[in-house]
């Protein structure tokens, strides 16, 4: 597609990963977002492990607020390659990827900015945390902060592209961020295809990931890198060194990951429906608002 060439060149490319030739051409993969069993997923860390060594794949854990299931194992023991990540849920609306270098500043910073604010359900939206004081949070922290699927889900405000265009997060905010997930495995082609004509509009860098709510998503869109360890890794995407390689999930296994998430949400529906109701009212006041400036 030549609007993807144009805004990403041969750094991004919409293809299934060839995994072996990756690593035989000297390079290294992960998909930077999969979920676990810890937040709304069915896959334990365990299988996941498993898959990742058989594919030759590193992958981000990205549980939604939570990292239970990174503290149940030693990052430093396993084969596989393992990025202590999280994806915050923030108040006004989008999700952050959060990648750590250590992982034991991952849990310095999740025991004192997130666990205090954390829902009764922990995977929903956090309690006082809209993108801009997540960002304040994290500034001076040692990781690498990415947009999850910029352009939302289904027209709600879960990316932070999205709300930059209708005027609900400026374009300061957005330009904090070190990456925009240029290709979602969860999104659309053409959603994807808009998040790739941002991230250069706003001076930021690569990240890639499935989304993986299904353990056999793993892998199916990857960041990839020359750097063979977390640290490496990380620097290349800010300097601009890594490209994408990925495909979208067909609508069958869109479908089943969203039931998968669903059924998970069941055991906590009022609390549901009470923060996306209570972030519903905040989209619809903020739009009343900018159409009333507007007409100023």
């Amino acid at each position: 597609m030549p609007e993807v060439r144009e805004a990403g060149g041969p750094r991004i490319k919409f293809e299934n990963p060839d995994w072996e030739c990756i690593s035989e051409s000297g390079y290294h993969c992960a998909d930077m977002h999969i979920h676990t069993d810890c937040s709304d997923s069915y896959s334990s860390i365990k299988r996941l492990l498993r898959i990742a060594g058989s594919r030759n794949v590193g992958m981000a854990v990205t549980d939604h607020n939570l990292i239970t299931s990174l503290e149940s194992i030693d990052i430093k023991k396993e084969t596989a390659f393992i990025i202590p990540g999280m994806e915050v849920s923030t108040s006004d609306g989008p999700h952050i990827l959060t990648y750590f270098y250590e992982m034991n500043d991952l849990r310095d910073f999740w025991q004192e900015n997130i666990r205090p604010r954390l829902q009764p359900c922990p995977w929903l939206a956090l309690k006082d945390c809209p993108t801009e004081k997540l960002l304040d949070m994290l500034e001076g922290q040692n990781c690498v902060v990415s947009g999850a699927h910029p352009m939302g889900y289904l027209g709600s405000n879960k990316g932070i592209e999205i709300c930059n265009r209708k005027g609900y997060i400026p374009e300061e905010t957005v330009r904090r961020l070190d990456a925009y997930e240029v290709i979602c495995g969860g999104m659309t082609r053409e959603d994807n295809i808009e998040a790739v004509r941002s991230f250069k509009k706003h001076g930021l860098g690569i990240t890639g990931g499935s989304d993986g709510h299904i353990a056999e998503d793993l892998g199916s869109v990857v960041a990839v890198s020359k750097a063979d360890d977390v640290e490496g890794f990380l620097n290349n995407i800010l300097k601009g060194n890594n490209f994408v390689r990925g495909a979208e999930k067909d609508f069958p296994r869109r479908a089943l990951t969203g039931l998968t998430s669903f059924y998970n949400f069941l055991d906590y529906t009022p609390e549901v429906i009470l923060v996306q109701s209570y972030q519903m009212a905040k989209t619809i006041k903020r739009g009343t608002k900018r159409k009333m400036n507007k007409r100023d």
